[in-house]
């Protein structure tokens, strides 16, 4: 067997793999009429709901034995409402914190490029087109909606953070204020690792900036609100409440694709988060912002429906990535220049007879290729070689490599164990290429 039909089967495994992942939220716009089918349905449903319960209602009086009485004659005018003038006047530490942050929060409309022709009648029965009856052109179309969070003013600039996947593939953004207000707004920069994205506007009418809290310092059991635009900037400002569920909770990350790209640490909640809501805030009663909600779990691997399982990335990394983005409109890591699959990927015949492994190497990563001149060239490693170990860690998978890698910023050195040929080395690996130095890689993961 040949290294390229290996290599070909490795990458075929890697494919196979299945892990259930968070679903990012935002909300796609929908055509009328789909919109108003699912109204249509949801207004049957409780049309049966309700029919059920009157009818179960009949048959019940019908049997009852209950007396035939008269309905009272006479004038109906007894039959007046009024309203209490005993008011209860309503002041929690919810209503508070909303009403701090609500004037910042916007919803984030993502416009696309849609491709459409006008045609004649003729055209549509098959006639020649005449040529100048025809146009083809390019128009901007509303892909999709979510949250986003104004948190800094500066003169008439005002800058607002949301998720990557928000804004991804957009052509043009579009932000509507918590009054209504429709502005043009501006990519600062994106980062896909952590889905994070920072916009500016011209904020003149912007009255109100979230300030954010410290995230290591939220509690298990502490009241959340979630404020965001759920389906969209027609339910925009909307807030939900829970409980703060976990404040470190490891979830798996995917790509656009569906390819998994490593782990994230979030803040879990039980507060609702709806399609739409991606982008907006998570705060604690203070009226801080902890969190930017970003993903839910609906349901496992097996089909399970789950609720109250929504995730925010913590203020105190979004804090962090957003001074790198509006520094550099980018985040700088470090890259090692391989591509590589899951060791679990490679049958255990394969692991015995081409990478040569010890029976008791079970976890790690197989590099496929390392790109010529790159720290993990220069540190000796080349194709079929296993990586185990990174800075002293154990490498259970692609994506705890990338994890590892991500915590050592650019020009930093760092130790590695590796097996070549089924024997064990360790290298010190010198982090001199950036993540954007790198080319995509068609055939096999990478650090990206």
């Amino acid at each position: 067997m040949d290294n390229n039909n290996n290599n070909n089967q490795f990458e075929n495994n890697d494919q196979n793999q299945a892990t259930p992942t968070p679903t990012p939220e935002p909300r796609k716009r929908q055509r009328g009429g789909l919109t108003l089918t699912k109204v249509a349905v949801t207004a049957l449903v409780a049309g049966l709901l309700g029919g059920g319960a009157a009818y179960g209602g009949i048959t019940y009086l019908n049997n009852s034995g209950i007396n035939d009485t008269a309905v009272p004659a006479g004038s109906n005018k007894s039959g007046n409402a009024s309203t209490s003038n005993v008011t209860v006047n309503v002041s929690s530490q919810s209503t508070k914190a909303f009403n701090q942050v609500k004037g910042a929060m916007v919803s984030v409309i993502n416009l696309q490029k849609q491709n459409s022709s006008s045609s004649t009648l003729g055209q549509l029965f098959g006639a020649e087109s005449s040529g100048s009856n025809s146009k083809s052109k390019s128009e901007l179309e509303e892909a999709s909606e979510g949250s986003g969070v104004v948190y800094k003013k500066d003169g008439n600039t005002a800058y607002i953070v949301t998720n990557n996947h928000v804004v991804s593939g957009s052509s043009a953004l579009r932000v509507v204020t918590s009054s209504g207000k429709q502005l043009q707004a501006k990519l600062v920069g994106k980062d896909s690792v952590t889905d994070l994205a920072v916009l500016k506007v011209n904020g003149s009418d912007l009255k109100t900036v979230a300030s954010f809290g410290n995230s290591d310092k939220v509690k298990v059991g502490e009241t959340a609100l979630a404020i965001g635009s759920p389906l969209g900037s027609q339910y925009a400002t909307s807030l939900t409440e829970g409980i703060i569920s976990a404040k470190k909770r490891t979830i798996e990350t995917t790509n656009s694709s569906g390819t998994q790209t490593g782990n994230a640490t979030v803040i879990q909640t039980d507060a609702a988060i709806n399609p739409g809501n991606s982008g907006g805030a998570l705060i604690n009663v203070g009226g801080q912002v902890v969190g930017i909600t970003s993903s839910k779990i609906a349901s496992d691997a097996e089909g399970t429906s789950v609720e109250g399982m929504g995730f925010a990335i913590p203020s105190n990394e979004v804090v962090n990535i957003i001074n790198q983005l509006v520094k550099k409109g980018k985040v700088v890591r470090p890259a090692l220049a391989i591509t590589y699959v899951d060791l679990a990927n490679v049958s255990s015949a394969q692991q015995k007879s081409i990478l040569k492994l010890p029976s008791n190497v079970e976890s790690g990563v197989v590099v496929m290729s390392a790109s010529a001149g790159s720290p993990a060239k220069k540190a000796g490693l080349t194709k079929y070689d296993v990586i185990t170990a990174m800075g002293g860690h154990q490498i259970s998978d692609q994506s705890t490599l990338r994890d590892i890698l991500y915590t050592y910023k650019l020009n930093d050195t760092v130790s590695m164990t590796y097996y070549h040929n089924g024997k064990k080395k360790t290298a010190n690996v010198k982090l001199t290429e950036t993540s954007s130095q790198l080319s995509s890689s068609t055939s096999a993961n990478s650090e990206s």
